[in-house]
């Protein structure tokens, strides 16, 4: 795509109420993901550090809702509570601008399909951001569970259950399931690059990542809240599951977002405006 034809897009798009075109969307997500890799690295890591802790009340807030639900209860009603509560996370996370790897999975990839970033520059942000993630939510784990069931907030048998089909699946299943988180979360920063209005943002945060909750799909950096609670809590699932689960969920993640919504949408958006 030429500098005009952008341009000209994003005057287009950027008219009255729409959500913006692709090709504004690309250049967007191209603009955002230069900027973040022109960030020094000790901002990009606590930016990552600050994505790892806020994400983790999603997290908590499931299992706050485990606790309460009672036995025999609406199984519908509980999960779509469930996935309203996971949401909350990703929303302090994305609306508040901290840097969440499973986002930049998609977002970080355009710059450099679009030849505006190297590989190595896409590597970095990766590092930090995930290094920072995983930071935060250990630090948010190690909280949590000795916190919410001395509060009475949550117990411990929740956290373990909610970490259970993330250790118990076998490992294409696992893997299979984050290639959809993976995928969702690639839409999510799709969308809200496409979004005009921070209202409009966060109900696309909400619906999408409630989505990622309702179905229990694993994310890796809420995944690595959930797992390692159950780690702490619960000796039998072990910390070679809790590795496990962390190094297959990031390959799906990013498999999903890189590859099913950046790769695909750019070359779908580049063909498009070449052909117009």
């Amino acid at each position: 795509m030429s500098t005009d034809e952008r341009d000209a897009d994003r005057t287009t798009g950027d008219e009255g109420d729409r959500p913006a075109s692709n090709a504004t969307v690309v250049e967007r997500l191209v603009d955002s993901g230069t900027d973040q890799m022109d960030r020094e690295a000790p901002a990009l890591f606590l930016s990552g550090v600050s994505a790892g802790l806020d994400i983790g009340f999603g997290p908590l807030l499931v299992a706050v809702v485990t606790t309460l639900a009672t036995a025999g209860g609406d199984p519908l009603g509980d999960r779509l509570v469930v996935g309203a509560a996971y949401s909350l996370g990703f929303v302090f996370v994305i609306v508040g601008g901290s840097e969440l790897f499973t986002e930049h999975t998609s977002l970080a990839v355009v710059p450099v399909l679009d030849g505006r970033a190297g590989v190595g520059d896409l590597g970095r942000l990766w590092g930090l951001v995930y290094a920072g993630n995983v930071l935060g939510g250990v630090a948010f784990a190690l909280f949590v569970v000795w916190f919410a069931p001395a509060y009475d907030l949550a117990t411990e048998a929740a956290f373990a259950e909610l970490a259970a089909p993330f250790v118990d699946k076998r490992v294409a299943v696992l893997f299979g399931g984050a290639v959809l988180a993976g995928w969702l979360m690639g839409l999510v920063a799709w969308l809200v690059a496409a979004a005009d209005s921070t209202v409009a943002r966060i109900l696309l945060v909400v619906v999408v990542t409630g989505a990622i909750g309702f179905a229990h799909l694993p994310h890796s950096i809420a995944g690595n809240v959930e797992v390692l609670a159950a780690t702490l809590v619960d000796p039998t699932t072990g910390v070679a599951a809790y590795l496990r689960f962390l190094a297959v969920a990031t390959a799906g993640n990013a498999v999903g977002g890189g590859v099913f919504v950046a790769l695909l949408k750019y070359g779908f958006v580049v063909g498009t405006v070449g052909d117009s």
